[in-house]
Order: structure tokens, then C-alpha cells, then sequence
């Protein structure tokens, strides 16, 4: 209830009906069948030796879950898959934000920044936390 008085979210806001109170499905939520088509595509996936472990394995098909992931697999994931996965199921808007945020984390880790490019990184940053806290709650973020 607190999104209400602290956000500007409509969209999160609950809504009272006559006996009950209804929590709006958020904007980035997938659907029960759309998280399952995500997670065959990650059931499906091959990667070259040495790049990522064998993603496949760590899939729950039953209960739309990844399990035992490495830290290298996160990076992986945020890096590369999250912008793959997800352009045809979300909104342009999150999707977009999304790719930058994956961009991003991308460029800082590479093996060599240039001093210009982690200028523009700074300020491209701004940008992006703004458009992630129209998406997200601000209590997502700490």
C-alpha cells in the first residue's frame, strides 16, 4: 500500500473491489506460458567450450527456474541473454531498458576501457537508472 503514497506507479497500485483487494500483474511480469517458452529456449541452448557452463542443465522446466548458476554464468546472462530472451515478450519500454542496463555491464567489463568511453558509460547510467525506476518500485533499488 505504501506505493500508492511514496510512487508514482498506477499500475502497481492495489485496487479494492467490494469483498477483496486485486494486486495488478506488473508491466514486466510473464505469464505463466511465456515463462515456460523462456526457459525451453535456455533448455535449449549450446554454447562453445569454455564460454559458459551448459546452461541446460541448470533449467527447471516444471517450476520455471534456474538453479546452481556460477558467477560467470550471471555475467553471461545479463551480458548476453537477457536482451535475446526477452525482445519479443516485454514491452518496448522494459525491453529497451533492459538492453541497456545488459550493455552496460558489458562494457564495464571488458579488458580495456578507454577514458572517454567510462565518461560516456557515467552519464549513460543516469539515464538508464531512470528509466529502470519508472519500470521497477523504488524499493527495488537501494
Amino acid at each position: 500500500m505504501d506505493i500508492t503514497l511514496f510512487c508514482n506507479h498506477k499500475n502497481m497500485e492495489l485496487v479494492f473491489d467490494e469483498s477483496r483487494v486485486v494486486k495488478l500483474r506488473a508491466s514486466f511480469a510473464l505469464e505463466k506460458n511465456t515463462q515456460l517458452l523462456v526457459y525451453q529456449w535456455f533448455k535449449s541452448l549450446c554454447f562453445s567450450s569454455r564460454y559458459a557452463s551448459n546452461i541446460s542443465r541448470l533449467v527447471n522446466l516444471e517450476e520455471c527456474r534456474l538453479y546452481g548458476m556460477k558467477s560467470h554464468d550471471c555475467h553471461v546472462f545479463m551480458q548476453t541473454l537477457i536482451p535475446l530472451a526477452y525482445r519479443d515478450l516485454l514491452p518496448k519500454g522494459i525491453w529497451d531498458a533492459l538492453t541497456k542496463i545488459s550493455d552496460f555491464f558489458r562494457d564495464i567489463c571488458c579488458s580495456k576501457l578507454q577514458i572517454n568511453h567510462i565518461e560516456w558509460l557515467e552519464m549513460n547510467i543516469i539515464e538508464i537508472i531512470c528509466k529502470l525506476e519508472m519500470i521497477f518500485p523504488s524499493l527495488f533499488f537501494d
